[in-house]
């Protein structure tokens, strides 16, 4: 679809700046700017997902804890500050893969965006498998803590426990918007609470061996076998990348958000920041009580580091009560990115680019809510994380599969927005200008490509064994190709890429602004 002139989205309210894009309302507009904020803040939730990823970060000692969660956070910033610009000129549902269609050239328009829309809907569900996979595995550390290590639950046990928390995230979810956005407030708010409380908390009960200022951000260690200090520092990387993902919600919610194109650049920069300088703050203080020795910690019988640690700094009721929060903590982040990833499936359904895309895209109009979308992702959730009860490899490898496809998501419409798009790219309310949106968008795209193939290295030994292989590459190039096989042998015959849903408006005649729905014809990105 070609519009005759350009158009601003300051010159558009929401509706009208959703009918350039080409659709028309179907959600209400729920959300405020601190709600959408608070989608990605909570599915991020910054002390939970501290918890449960402290065993990748601490075998680079203090140094490779501290300076890489600040040195990887600010790289992840420079991530934000592209996709910000991008959800603010073109604020829709879709977003990812509709900017990929909207700025790759003509003959990669269609298979591109068709491998960013599925990568971006596997990688939010596997967002949801991995979060929920994470409270059960705090929700049992806390039951192992108040049994003083006795009961060992097997993995069947943790996956019912998973599987109950995914089920309950399908029927909150399927509630209307109006009570969800008002639960992403509460979100907020409990989360700094908790972290506050945790970085007094510490200090306090573990007065009488704080450690110096010069081991906590000088001292390196290394505890991998074979991999060298410096590549152990990158690995510690992981923490941050796995915690401070999922900000692509900010788009998602677009078309339910009040002034998008600006509620969402400040949602996706809002939560990124908070949690570059938050989350430094709460490592900075796990460092000043961590013991010299971690080796006890790492191998905890309760199962999560961060659990033994606050058990040797504050004793089995504070250990208690911490995990309760946290684990409650993490349920809010399942429920949050189960929103976010239903919404992205609706969009891409919306285009018919999902198998029975005409049973997802249905709207429930009582509850403003595409709940069909919502339990079709809880139950592909449910499938994926069956492969969890395999081994702790095969579960940490469904782990990265939301970093890794969700980063790739990423990639590609910062980098075609880079390449191609600069002359046909319409700034929003929010934009750097044009040389600090130009070196930003080169530096996320390189780290973003870095990210990738940072996620495929095993952790723990450059020699590593069949228990500890990170087998990440498998379930990633699986899915990539897995997506360009359907493209190219089957979806190539009916995907078209974006369609309209605008009825006609006829002025004087003639049609304009729109194309009818019953012609599916494409909408082409230009404007």
């Amino acid at each position: 679809m070609e519009l005759e002139k350009q158009i601003s989205p300051r010159e558009c309210d929401d509706a009208d700046l959703l009918a350039t894009i080409g659709y028309k309302p179907e959600l209400k507009r729920n959300f405020s700017m601190l709600q959408v904020f608070g989608i990605a803040f909570s599915i991020m939730g910054l002390l939970p997902s501290i918890a449960t990823t402290l065993s990748f970060s601490l075998p680079a000692g203090p140094y490779g804890m501290v300076w890489g969660w600040f040195v990887a956070s600010g790289c992840i910033f420079t991530v934000a500050l592209a996709m910000a610009e991008l959800g603010s000129s073109l604020p829709t549902s879709g977003g990812l893969y509709w900017w990929t269609y909207h700025f790759a050239p003509e003959k990669a328009k269609k298979p591109l965006s068709f491998l960013v829309g599925y990568t971006n809907t596997l990688g939010l569900t596997g967002g949801i498998m991995s979060i929920d996979y994470g409270f059960a595995q705090i929700f049992t550390s806390m039951i192992i803590v108040c049994t003083d290590g006795k009961w060992n639950p097997s993995p069947y046990v943790v996956y019912g426990i998973f599987a109950a928390c995914v089920v309950s995230h399908a029927c909150v979810g399927s509630l209307g918007t109006k009570h969800m956005a008002k639960l992403q407030t509460g979100c907020i708010y409990a989360n700094i609470t908790i972290i506050v409380v945790m970085i007094i908390a510490l200090p306090i009960g573990g007065r009488h061996h704080l450690n110096s200022g010069a081991y906590m951000f000088g001292q390196i260690e290394n505890m991998t076998e074979g991999w060298p200090s410096a590549w152990v520092f990158f690995l510690a990387w992981l923490a941050p990348i796995w915690t401070i993902g999922a900000f692509d919600s900010c788009v998602h919610m677009s078309e339910e958000a009040s002034n998008a194109s600006r509620a969402v650049p400040f949602g996706i920069i809002a939560s990124v920041g908070m949690c570059w300088i938050l989350g430094f703050v709460v490592i900075i203080v796990i460092v000043a009580v961590l013991p010299h020795d971690v080796q006890p910690i790492l191998g905890t019988v309760y199962q999560q580091p961060f659990a033994q640690l606050v058990y040797d700094t504050l004793g089995k009721n504070w250990t208690i009560g911490m995990m309760t929060v946290l684990f409650i903590l993490q349920w809010t982040m399942g429920l949050s990115n189960v929103i976010a990833a239903s919404r992205q499936s609706w969009a891409f359904s919306r285009d018919g680019a999902l198998p029975f895309s005409n049973f997802f895209k249905v709207i429930n109009e009582k509850f403003s809510n595409p709940i069909r979308c919502v339990w079709g992702n809880a139950l592909l959730a449910l499938c994926i994380g069956c492969l969890c009860m395999i081994d702790a490899a095969a579960a940490a490898a469904l782990f990265s599969l939301a970093a890794g496809a969700n980063s790739l998501a990423w990639l590609i419409p910062i980098a075609l927005k880079l390449f191609y798009g600069r002359e046909s790219f319409v700034p929003g309310p929010f934009y750097l200008g044009k040389f600090l949106s130009t070196a930003i968008g080169a530096f996320a795209t390189f780290y973003l490509v870095f990210v990738i193939v940072l996620i495929e290295f095993p952790q723990t030994s450059s020699h590593p064994t069949k228990e500890t292989m990170n087998y990440t590459c498998i379930i990633l190039f699986t899915v990539w190709g897995g997506c360009m096989l359907y493209y190219f042998l089957f979806a190539h015959r009916w995907y078209e890429g974006p369609k309209t849903t605008l009825e006609p408006v006829v002025m004087e005649g003639q049609v304009v602004n729109c194309i009818e729905e019953d012609d599916k014809k494409k909408v082409d990105g230009s404007y």
